[in-house]
């Protein structure tokens, strides 16, 4: 996909702070500290659109950024580090699961993994929440290029039977923009979908 122009729209902190669902979205979603600001710059190809913090938990709002005048990518917080207290971890987590399950033009969520990591058991938490809401969702692998390259074959395919998914999450790496291609081709053909009614999930 050839991005014309990206812009950072606007935070959310509530519901009430949402745009208006006219435009399709796709949101990003990973645990803290997992790379998911710097895939999202390294997708659009700038480099600071998105912030990135070197302090996992930082990022406490939704943040929505237009792209090509024509739709949105949605920065979620990142989730599972332990030094956020409680009652913040869990006003995030009532912001997100809202977001997701009530956002009608939403038309799926890029779920961010550490290649180098097993998945935790929050990870395995958001897939199963994402598949009970009919929620569709694709896996990548990010920093690869962390990993040596006869590792990686290897790494995806114990993610994937951590996960439970069909096929191994895909290969990526914000620093070289491996497989940046193949997450634009899934996300051309969610974005050429008709919206959904959520309402009923």
């Amino acid at each position: 996909m050839k991005i014309v122009s990206a812009e950072f729209l606007q935070s959310a902190v509530s519901p009430r702070g949402f745009p208006p669902p006219f435009l399709p979205e796709v949101a990003f979603a990973g645990k803290s500290n997992v790379g998911k600001s710097s895939l999202i710059n390294a997708l659009l190809g700038r480099r600071n659109l998105v912030k990135t913090s070197a302090t996992p938990g930082k990022t406490q709002a939704i943040n929505f950024f237009l792209i090509n005048e024509r739709f949105r990518l949605v920065d979620l917080p990142g989730y599972g580090f332990a030094k956020v207290p409680l009652e913040v971890r869990r006003r995030w987590e009532g912001l997100v699961s809202g977001y997701l399950r009530d956002r009608p033009c939403l038309r799926g969520v890029v779920v961010i993994l550490d290649a180098r990591h097993d998945p935790s058991p929050l990870d395995r938490q958001l897939k199963d929440w994402l598949d009970a809401a009919g929620v569709e969702a694709l896996y990548v692998a990010n920093k690869i290029d962390k990993l040596k390259r006869r590792e990686v074959p290897i790494r995806l395919k114990a993610m994937a039977a951590a996960l439970e998914l069909d096929a191994p999450p895909l290969a990526c790496s914000a620093q070289t923009g491996a497989g940046r291609q193949e997450v634009w081709q899934r996300l051309g053909a969610w974005l050429r979908e008709p919206m959904r009614d959520r309402s009923a999930s």
